[in-house]
């Protein structure tokens, strides 16, 4: 089946979260890879804890409230200020070194890229401008019109409704693997960016491919 969209994760999957380490240790020395794990990991508990209680907040405050608890259960010191400073390092994440080729490359052809995200529009739509990838994408979809968030079928969905492409037709990107198995659960053809080689999750269904870096796909889809 011909992939006539692509469509991508964006945090963890284009842009590093963990960019933001070298402020967090700046702030506490000796704390920063520490804290930047434990502010993604609550983070994304949140937006799963949000949807299934059907108490939906926008991503940023989600990001928000997630760094206050771990500032909290890590005993360190968070002010207004620095608060500011990091919510603004969200908006600048650098993205993954291969990604800009790698787009450039998947790029034409008639092939529409998207980026199907979590985040606010808020966060993505001054992250990917500060970054320059406008030009990149054909759409940046926001789970925020619907008021939930990934994995829920629904946000694949959107995708297929703003692409106007049938789910078999589009190719999924995600280096989460929930998110990697909760499209594929929705139909799409699903390429999962295994970074750190994990196992995948035991939920009864593989990803179509892995992959160990975005340079990767283009090969694997060419036609």
């Amino acid at each position: 089946m011909p992939l006539d969209a692509l469509v991508f994760d964006a945090y963890g999957t284009l842009f590093d979260v963990h960019a933001v380490i070298d402020r967090c240790e700046k702030f506490w020395p000796g704390k920063g890879a520490q804290l930047s794990q434990l502010w993604r990991a609550k983070q994304l508990e949140y937006s799963w804890l949000r949807s299934l209680i059907g108490r939906y907040q926008p991503f940023s405050a989600l990001t928000r409230d997630a760094l206050g608890y771990a500032c909290e259960a890590l005993g360190l010191a968070l002010d207004e200020a620095k608060t500011k400073t990091l919510m603004q390092d969200y908006l600048g994440l650098a993205p993954y070194p291969d990604v800009p080729e790698a787009l450039a490359a998947l790029k034409g052809g008639g092939r529409k890229l998207a980026i199907l995200t979590n985040g606010s529009p808020d966060m993505i739509e001054p992250l990917v401008k500060n970054r320059g990838l406008q030009s990149s994408f054909d759409a940046v979809l926001s789970v925020d019109p619907l008021k939930t968030f990934k994995p829920a079928p629904r946000v694949y969905q959107l995708a297929v409704d703003s692409l106007r492409v049938p789910a078999a037709n589009i190719g999924f990107i995600s280096s989460n693997g929930w998110d990697a198995l909760g499209a594929k659960s929705f139909g799409f053809t699903v390429f999962w960016i295994n970074r750190g080689a994990a196992p995948v999750d035991r939920l009864g269904f593989q990803p179509d491919g892995m992959l160990a870096s975005l340079g990767d796909l283009a090969p694997r889809i060419a036609h």
